[in-house]
Parts: C-alpha cells; structure tokens; sequence
C-alpha cells in the first residue's frame, strides 16, 4: 500500500517533491500511449518502403522524386499551384485536350497542399509528401484506436502496420490521396463505433472531398447513425451527423455538374478522361478470369492474386464473429466499389489501399500468435509489400 502512494504522489509531484508541470506530465502518458507506438511503426514502416524504391530506382535511372510524383500526383500539383482552371494541357483518354479532365480530381488534397506551401521554404512537391506523411500518421492511430476497440492494443497496432506495408503502399507516400482519405475514413468510422456522430459527420464530410470511394463511407455512416436515431429518439447528434456526412460528397459532384453543365458531370469526366465507368464488374470478372486462365503477364497476375485475397478478406469481415457490421460494411463496400468499377484494371490494388477494415481480421488472428510468429509474419508482409510498390514504379510503370 506504502508503494502504491509513493508512486501516485510521484505521478503527481515528480521527483523532486514538487507539483509535476502539466505538460511533462501529458508527454509522459503520450509517450507510454499506443498512438505514439503505432505513429512510429508507420514511419518505420514507410521509411523502408521508400528505401526499397530508391533502391530499385537507382539502377534504372529513376529519379526518386519522380516517381513519388508520378501519375496522380502531376494533376494534384497542378490544381494546388494554378487551380483547376490553370492546369497545363489536360488530355483526355484518347490524347485529345480536354478542359474539364482536371475536375476528375477531388479539391481537399490540392487545397491542403497549397496551404502547407506557404510555410517558409516549402515547395509544393515538399508540401504535398508533409501531407501525405500527416495524414497517414493520423490513419494509423486511428487504427490503432480501432484495433483495441474491437479487439486488443497489439491487434491495433498490427493493422496500423499491415496497412502500412499492404501492397501499393508507397501511395501513402506518394502525392496520391489515400493517406489522407483512409485517415478521414478511419476516424468517421471510430466516431461510428464509440458513437461520436460529429466526429463521424466531420471526417465523413471531409472524405467526400478527398475522392469518390467516400460513397461507401457515406453509405455506412449514414446508415449507422439512422440507426442510432430510430434507437434512440432523442439523439440529435445522430440525426445532425445523417444531413451533414454526405455534404462533401454531393457537394463537389453539384460544383462539376454546374462547371460542365451535364448533371452527372463528375461521372462524364471520368468516363471521358479515364475510360472509367460503372459496369457491375463485368470487366472486373473478364480481366481476372484471362489473366489467371490465358493470356496474363507476371505483374498482372499479382495485381489479380491481391484482388482476389481482398474478395476473400472480405468475406472473412462479414462471417466472422468479432466483426462490427460498420466496419464489415465499409470493408465489402469499398471490394465491391472497386470490383464494379471499369477501366484501370491494373490499378485495382491501389484503389483498395483505403479499405484498412480488410486487414483487421489477419491483425486480430496475429494479434492472437506467439510474439515470434508475430514479428515473422509481419516483417516478411513488409518487406513483401515494400517489394510489390517498388516493382510497380520501376518494372511496370503503369500500376499507378
């Protein structure tokens, strides 16, 4: 008992005897906190991602920079430096000007990339990497709080890491948006779960901005707060979070409509610029089957082996027992979303790389492991998945 007080007082005092200042004291908890051990973890994570594309760069005479900026990320440049009116020759599939091609790209991340351009010395390339780096800090401590939630803090911190490494990863640090998407997901979905519905309004909103996969999202968020309403009929956050989380989304797709004067403007942008459309994953189902039983190549074959374990997953998420439905919602929604969208079938990984809640079964069942099989299975997952995104930017240049 004498030991217990001695150590509170301590807590309280510090050493010395007098009060502990507040700060040293909330450091000291942070620093003990898995939110800081799964921030670490990420940037670990991706410090060797990043190390294993420069390696393979190198030999080829790729820039690194280059490559971090490639694809998307010109687009996203371009609309944060000269908005999306200023962009130089946008092209359309087919090679031809097209002047709308740039509103295929959600404003969020060009928007925060400029802002973070005007810190001293910034450029908008360096910008744009601080604010993928951010944002996927911010989506692994949301795993992590996701994690423990339904599981364990190890199980958080696991799939903090396996999102991290999964293949295609080097998006996150990347001028791409998906750090800064999954990071709003993440974060609406733990509003969700511990039913903080203006957490969840607000993550969701913002997630509309940042790119099109927010429809599931939307879909989940709204459905679990009309829910909490119908259950509790004097919960306003939930009807208020019901109005506000599909704003960001309906609200761009409403700006390109009036900007190109076609009411499904946003979809007519893609279809044009990307060859991109809907087709209930018709081509989804011709692209795996030729690629596994004809005429695939070995890249292909990959793309089309981790397509298939995200089906798999995600009928993992849905039969398993400690699955909350949100999250298995949002895991088979964003697999769906991307089986039925047509177009980019080699990027399919990529477009999968926000759908964290996959992962959350293989971090429960590691979670459950000795700590030997643990860090085994996880250090041959990344360096695997750190080898699969240095493949795509430097072998086959077109998965991105």
């Amino acid at each position: 008992m004498t030991e217990l007080v001695d150590k509170t007082r301590r807590e309280q005092f510090g050493q010395a005897g007098g009060p502990a200042h507040p700060v040293r004291v909330a450091a000291a908890k942070w620093g003990r906190s898995g939110y800081l051990h799964a921030a670490v973890l990420y940037l670990v994570v991706r410090l060797v991602g990043v190390g294993v594309l420069a390696a393979m760069a190198a030999p080829r005479d790729l820039p690194l920079g280059e490559r971090l900026q490639s694809w998307d990320g010109w687009w996203y440049l371009q609309i944060a430096e000269h908005s999306y009116a200023g962009v130089s020759n946008p092209l359309d599939a087919a090679g031809l000007p097209y002047p709308d091609a740039s509103y295929g790209y959600f404003p969020l991340y060009p928007a925060l990339t400029g802002l973070f351009e005007k810190l001293p010395g910034v450029t908008y390339f360096g910008a744009a990497l601080l604010l993928s780096t951010l944002a996927g800090i911010a989506a692994a401590t949301a795993m992590y709080r996701i994690g423990r939630l339904v599981h364990s803090p190890r199980a958080g911190l696991l799939l903090a890491v396996l999102w991290s490494a999964a293949p295609m990863a080097i998006a996150e640090s990347m001028v791409m948006t998906e750090s800064l998407f999954t990071a709003l997901a993440a974060w609406a979905l733990v509003g969700v779960l511990e039913r903080k519905w203006y957490l969840a309004a607000c993550a969701t909103l913002f997630a509309g901005l940042t790119r099109s996969t927010a429809c599931v999202l939307v879909a989940v968020v709204v459905l679990a707060a009309v829910l909490d309403v119908w259950r509790n009929r004097q919960r306003w956050n939930a009807l208020v979070c019901v109005f506000v989380a599909p704003l960001g989304l309906l609200g761009y797709w409403m700006f390109v409509a009036v900007q190109t004067g076609s009411l499904t403007g946003w979809q007519d942008v893609e279809l044009r610029g990307w060859n991109t459309r809907f087709d209930a994953g018709a081509e989804a189902w011709k692209w795996i089957t030729q690629t596994l039983f004809t005429s695939g190549n070995a890249w292909e074959t990959l793309v089309v082996l981790v397509t298939v374990a995200a089906i798999a997953l995600a009928v993992i998420c849905v039969t398993g027992r400690r699955m909350p439905w949100p999250l298995a919602a949002y895991a088979v929604g964003v697999v769906a979303l991307v089986l039925c969208s047509a177009g980019l079938p080699a990027l399919k990984s990529r477009f999968l790389l926000p759908d964290f809640a996959l992962l959350l079964p293989v971090a429960m069942g590691l979670a459950g492991r000795t700590r030997s099989t643990m860090i085994a299975a996880t250090t041959v997952f990344v360096l695997a998945g750190a080898w699969y995104s240095a493949y795509s930017l430097t072998v086959w240049k077109y998965a991105i």
